[in-house]
């Protein structure tokens, strides 16, 4: 077992994760009411009066440590991944390095005292997440006055780094959402430098756009592949950067490709809930079949579109259609939220129905708060790293079409809002029947197409141990999983050509993903071209490509990436 898989054990990496009832909860109150004082406080409190010992032992090893720091015999090191204290500066300097080993000693002091408390698992998570944000916050790097890159960028720039470092934080406190900007509002261009793969969208109504892509083989595989994305993000994450581009990636395996688009909702669309996502699913496979001529297509669903194709195919199901699914695929989506760690001691029933008023009040939830949630998430890589870039250094942030991508925020409808919020709060699809979709109850065990699940391991929104479980609520006989050694966007934006990535795979035939990890087959580079060959042995034979997009009927409405992409 590697030293990533060992540091994301089972017990372990359940609780790193928050699922999207979470996120969405928190988009509508902020991530700062985790912050404040309540009872979980109190119990700490009174849990270490209640054993004196453990703050005496802890206390007395941390005066010894601060007395070696002082004498410079203390041999504490930042760890050798840690890039906050990359610069020789930090090591080199008598005294920045005595900053450095005391801030280190006293945060896993204060990590030990945690643990050392007898709380039970809610407060003990709920206590961990405030904990882990005080410290990374107090982090020496992140002082103006201590980090050495900022006296580095005065002298290079003679001052006028301070100018732009305070410009930008002006800039970024103005507008939400309200965390350092991570990339450039112009790195970009949505049409050109993103989301370019060449494609007409060839169905439009109010909910959704529909893109066919044009051919890159002479000639394709019968059945084709309509991508369902998520309902919070825009769809252009399988279609990134050329060389990045899941999309470019699978037309030249000869797949035929279509994705949907959905529309940036405002609050006049406020009554859009499940049944009107799950019904533009079934109205997108009529006009994929329609075009294609095939009577079958494969159904690949990222994150919340992963949920929604899952409930979509649960549908189609029950009302006798199964077999217009050639296979369904699950990218990164969680649908068993149980033992969700931090999330599930997080959110009780109160705050998620405050929450589900906030946003039918509004008509909507604000993707610009989601996008601060999932920054807090992760501090130090998607907020203290370009506080010190973007403020100390007063630098401009590298251009990453992956961030240009998370920045280019949607809404979601505040009946959606509620549906997801009460299903994930309930756990509703690993019960049948406890949640529905047009009409019909969902019962997960009656899907028996052919499945392909994605996960990653390092994913902090989707846990890979959870998207193992929902894996296994599926009812098909023949259920690949593959685990790939990144995270939640990576472990999509993943082209071969990696030397560093690695993928295991194996049906997820055990109860316990740790079981799976340790039997699991494991390949180098990319899963992208295993997912073609397991697409391509159900695509039925090759057909010459065709030379124009659309149908008599469906005749090209404008080019890709179409016109919902771009609506603010």
């Amino acid at each position: 077992m590697t030293d990533t898989i060992v540091a994301a054990t089972e017990a372990e990496a359940e609780e790193l994760a928050a699922p999207l009832d979470l996120l969405l909860t928190d988009s509508v109150f902020g991530i700062a009411r985790r912050m404040l004082p309540h009872r979980s406080w109190l119990r700490l409190g009174a849990s270490l009066a209640g054993a004196p010992h453990f703050l005496l032992g802890r206390g007395r090893g941390l005066a010894v440590e601060l007395a070696d720091i002082t004498r410079g015999t203390s041999t504490r090191a930042p760890a050798r991944a840690d890039q906050r204290f990359a610069d020789p500066a930090w090591s080199g300097n008598p005294l920045l390095r005595r900053i450095i080993q005391t801030y280190l000693a006293v945060a896993e002091t204060a990590g030990k005292l945690l643990v050392d408390a007898d709380l039970d698992w809610r407060d003990r998570e709920r206590l961990q997440f405030v904990l882990d944000n005080v410290v990374e916050a107090a982090a020496p790097s992140n002082n103006p006055l201590l980090n050495p890159l900022g006296y580095k960028a005065v002298i290079d720039t003679g001052g006028t780094s301070v100018v732009r470092g305070m410009s930008n934080l002006v800039r970024d406190l103005a507008t939400a959402p309200r965390v350092p900007t991570m990339v450039d509002p112009d790195a970009f261009i949505v049409g050109g430098t993103v989301a370019a793969t060449p494609g007409s969208v060839i169905f439009q109504n109010r909910v959704i756009e529909i893109i066919q892509y044009a051919p890159r083989t002479p000639r394709v595989r019968e059945v084709p592949l309509l991508i369902v994305p998520p309902v919070i993000n825009k769809f252009y994450i399988t279609d990134i950067s050329p060389g990045r581009s899941m999309v470019e990636y699978f037309l030249g395996q000869g797949q035929q490709v279509f994705t949907m688009s959905w529309r940036n909702p405002k609050a006049r669309h406020r009554i859009w809930g499940l049944d009107t996502y799950g019904q533009a699913i079934v109205d997108a496979l009529d006009a994929v079949e329609k075009i294609t001529g095939s009577t079958r297509t494969h159904l690949l669903g990222s994150c919340s579109g992963g949920m929604l194709a899952a409930m979509t195919a649960a549908h189609l199901t029950d009302i006798g259609q199964r077999d217009r699914l050639a296979g369904l695929t699950l990218a990164v989506t969680v649908l068993d939220q149980s033992r969700a760690g931090f999330a599930a001691a997080a959110l009780d029933p109160t705050t998620a129905k405050a929450a589900i008023q906030v946003s039918a009040a509004r008509g909507y939830l604000d993707g610009r708060s989601l996008a601060e949630v999932f920054a807090w998430l992760r501090p130090t890589d998607l907020v203290w790293r370009y506080w010190v870039n973007n403020y100390i250094q007063g630098r401009t942030p590298a251009p990453f079409d992956v961030l240009f991508w998370n920045a280019d925020t949607t809404r979601m409808t505040a009946t959606l809002h509620k549906d997801m919020v009460q299903m994930g709060l309930n756990n509703a699809l690993t019960t049948p029947g406890a949640v529905s979709m047009l009409g019909t109850p969902v019962d997960l065990s009656k899907v028996t197409v052919d499945s392909y699940v994605i996960a990653g391991i390092a994913d902090h929104i989707s846990p890979w141990q959870a998207c193992y479980r929902s894996a296994r609520l599926l009812g098909s006989e023949s259920i690949r999983f593959v685990l790939s050694t990144s995270g939640h966007i990576a472990a999509m934006v993943n082209p071969p050509g990696n030397p560093r990535a690695s993928y295991r795979l194996a049906s997820p035939s055990t109860a316990h993903p740790a079981e799976w990890l340790e039997t699991a087959e494991k390949k180098p580079d990319s899963w992208w071209p295993d997912y073609a060959d397991w697409l391509g042995e159900r695509s039925g034979p090759d057909k010459t490509a065709p030379t124009m997009l659309g149908a008599v009927d469906l005749p090209p409405l404008m080019p890709a990436p179409g016109s919902y992409v771009r609506e603010q």
